[in-house]
């Protein structure tokens, strides 16, 4: 629009002592302030205003009575005429109030311009999804009858399928391989049910395990005659934009139940962007399973997180449910609450010890001494028991041994992010196959941390670039998953060379993980060791300064700065469109839905897409297109 029309709103509403309505509707474009900056505008030349726009001001001044009358004749009823009405509000609550007004002016965006007319979410139905998934489960534990495992995961589903704890947030410490993905979503439909929840959200810590999870859930939880994407939404990575002809692509959180990623999930509840916000509402009253929480987000996020966790569970209806195999309960640590809490688990004691017996016997962990080079590290690898399992910690890193090791004809495949979800789906599917195979063993998948938590895969061999404790450990339930082997190897190594690249965000926790492997502190339970990791982990200093930091901005009402620092992945990314017949749909204005969107594209350093020249898909620079050469069998984009 010729004027930035959100000016005239907050005017009209200040001059009615309507504060946070007028921060609201001065917010649903630019995005929530920093009240600091909010302040200095008193000091601008000429004098500003907070929630104004200094540039309209003026323009807006001549025209207040016109805009006025023009509501007034609309029949615009104004009822919040005594005052505030909102002292108090907490950082999350004014996000879910944005969230409330961007959906909504969004919503009437894409009617006016592309007549895109809101569809109805697909029913809940949750006792009915309950029923379908004791079938469902009942019929997979025939088919596994002589699986020795299988009399444990009956056990893990009946009790959580059972069990009615009265709090907002309980835990799962259930070992490696003992049917989480199934049994918590009995124990959570049967909340939803009881509870009249509106959804059910699942947030996993990587992108590739989400298809592997949605799949089982659309088999066992959609009823005949529904679409099973309009019952389990997967949502991989951000497809959320500001300009109005993308808008229509914008994922929301509106199906029964949603799985998505813990860098969606927790950057939403920090977020001060509209794009980003607009979905947050559907979270209230909402059941969330939070799985491999441990790998969910940078150890110093989680003070502040807690408190919105705590917050959600309390004010908001909220139900979490927070599990792994390796369950970091830091919870009942003071460096990480103030006031440390015991919450209740959804396993009773004896039934985690019996689970924690299998996990003793199934792996051994070992660490090399010396860095190694990247012939150093394909001859290592070679000299081990396959299947062999590599993972390293950046994309560079994966791709440079995957092409490395495929130069020197070894029998290598390769799965990152440097492959697009519809690509990764492919590699996953051939590597399960070809784990099947008991004779043909002598070969390697070379891969990063996506494989890490949660994949039903099962090698034989596991090499992990040194990264931190819970990455060790979770590595290992990538191995003997099924207690195939007496017991397998889990190596934990560092590399050294020019074409290997170092993660920054592990600096600290490769430095715990080496101290307590040299002092042999990982024997015994996961979840103590994991524990123990996070704690050393955010009592350095850094660590511990930059949990201060924020904890101090959300509570000064800085809104932008805490968007701007909540990075569950400190990256700054683009999302870059890879498949080319998605690209010609896109630029003659065709209807892309968010899910193709998101299958067809992957996530790339911005610095990267201004090096490498990658061009603008659209008007507002959301969204990019790859015009390199793109491998979809083996390296993607790199």
């Amino acid at each position: 629009l010729p004027v930035r029309h959100e000016d005239a709103g907050a005017a009209w509403l200040l001059e009615r002592r309507s504060a946070k309505a007028a921060m609201l509707v001065a917010s649903h474009h630019a995005g929530l302030p920093s009240e600091s900056a909010e302040g200095k505008k008193y000091f601008m030349t000429p004098p500003g205003s907070r929630y104004r726009l200094a540039e309209t001001i003026e323009h807006t001044e001549r025209h207040m009575a016109k805009y006025a009358a023009e509501y007034a004749q609309a029949g615009v009823l104004y009822v919040c005429d005594t005052g505030d009405g909102a002292g108090g509000w907490s950082g999350l609550t004014h996000r879910i109030a944005l969230s409330c007004l961007v959906d909504a002016d969004h919503t009437d965006t894409a009617a006016n311009y592309r007549h895109a007319v809101p569809k109805k979410p697909a029913a809940r139905q949750w006792a009915e999804r309950a029923e379908a998934l004791d079938r469902y489960v009942a019929d997979l534990s025939v088919k596994r009858k002589d699986d020795p495992r299988n009399e444990d995961r009956r056990a893990v589903y009946e009790r959580c399928a059972s069990v009615a704890p009265d709090s907002g947030i309980v835990s799962c410490d259930a070992a490696v391989g003992s049917g989480k993905t199934t049994a918590v979503m009995a124990h959570l439909l049967r909340v939803a049910e009881r509870r009249k929840l509106r959804h059910i959200f699942v947030v996993l810590p990587y992108t590739n395990i989400i298809q592997q999870s949605v799949d089982v859930y659309r088999k066992a939880l959609v009823l005949d005659g529904e679409d099973p994407t309009e019952v389990v939404a997967e949502v991989h990575h951000r497809a959320e934009f500001q300009d109005p002809d993308l808008r229509e692509m914008s994922v929301l959180w509106d199906a029964p139940i949603t799985v998505t990623t813990a860098v969606q999930f927790f950057e939403t509840l920090a977020a001060n962007k509209p794009a980003r916000l607009r979905k947050l509402h559907e979270l209230a009253g909402s059941a969330v399973f939070i799985d491999e929480v441990h790998a969910a987000i940078p150890t110093w996020l989680w003070p502040q997180t807690w408190l919105w966790l705590k917050e959600l569970a309390k004010d908001w209806g909220c139900y979490f449910v927070l599990a792994s195999g390796s369950l970091a309960k830091f919870w009942e640590n003071r460096d990480f609450v103030s006031a440390p809490e015991s919450i209740p688990d959804l396993l009773t004691p004896e039934l985690r010890a019996r689970l924690a017996k299998v996990e003793e016997q199934r792996i051994q962990i070992q660490t090399y001494p010396q860095p190694l080079t990247c012939d150093e590290l394909l001859c290592f690898v070679a000299g081990k028991t396959g299947p062999r399992l590599v993972i390293l910690n950046t994309v560079q890193s994966a791709a440079v041994l995957a092409d490395h090791m495929r130069a020197k004809k070894s029998d290598v495949m390769h799965l990152s992010t440097a492959l697009a979800p519809v690509d990764r789906e492919k590699v996953v599917e051939r590597v399960r196959e070809r784990l099947k195979d008991k004779v043909s063993t002598d070969w390697t998948l070379v891969a990063t941390s996506c494989v890490e938590c949660g994949v039903d895969f099962s090698f034989r061999t596991a090499i992990r670039e040194s990264c931190s404790v819970a990455s060790l450990v979770q590595t290992g339930g990538r191995v003997n998953r099924n207690g195939d082997w007496t017991a397998a190897e889990v190596w934990d190594v560092r590399l050294t060379g020019p074409m290997f690249n170092e993660h920054p965000a592990f600096r600290y926790s490769r430095e715990v993980l080496k101290k307590m492997i040299g002092r042999s502190e990982l024997g015994g339970s996961a979840s103590v060791a994991v524990t123990e990791a996070l704690r050393r982990e955010l009592i350095l200093k850094d660590v511990q300064s930059k949990a201060d930091e924020l904890r101090q901005l959300e509570g000064d009402e800085e809104w932008a700065d805490v968007g701007r620092l909540y990075r569950v992945i400190d990256s700054d990314t683009e999302t870059v469109v890879v498949d080319p017949e998605l690209v010609e749909r896109i630029t003659a204005g065709a209807r892309v839905t968010w899910q193709e969107l998101v299958k067809g594209s992957v996530q790339i350093w911005r610095k990267k897409v201004l090096d490498l020249g990658i061009r603008q898909l659209d008007r507002d620079g959301d969204l990019f297109y790859w015009t390199g050469p793109y491998d979809r069998e083996f390296l993607g984009y790199m």
